[in-house]
């Protein structure tokens, strides 16, 4: 049987770029107790306790503040998480994610 002889040509991606990144934001509200913020920060974004207390005293004086920046799909989930546990408790805390440019 005769073998065919193949040539591949091997292209060069050149395309390649870091995934975009999303930061979260928290966003103040007269309802959510400061105490559920910082739980919030601490069990769903791995916040110190301190760091906690700062981003939360940061929301209530400035109206919002960015709590960490992370892949598309790592913000998604970690706003949903946060939302889910916030209605649970009855508290109307919103988190938004957004493009960083």
């Amino acid at each position: 049987m005769e073998q065919k002889e193949t040539s591949l040509k091997e292209k060069a991606r050149t395309d390649l770029r870091e995934p975009r990144q999303y930061q979260v934001i928290l966003h103040n509200d007269d309802f959510t107790t400061f105490d559920f913020v910082v739980k919030i920060l601490t069990t769903i974004f791995y916040k110190t306790e301190t760091e906690a207390q700062l981003i939360a005293e940061t929301v209530h004086k400035s109206g919002q503040a960015t709590i960490g920046v992370y892949s598309l799909d790592v913000a998604a989930s970690k706003v949903r998480k946060a939302t889910r546990l916030a209605r649970q408790e009855g508290f109307p805390l919103r988190l938004t994610y957004t493009p960083i440019d």
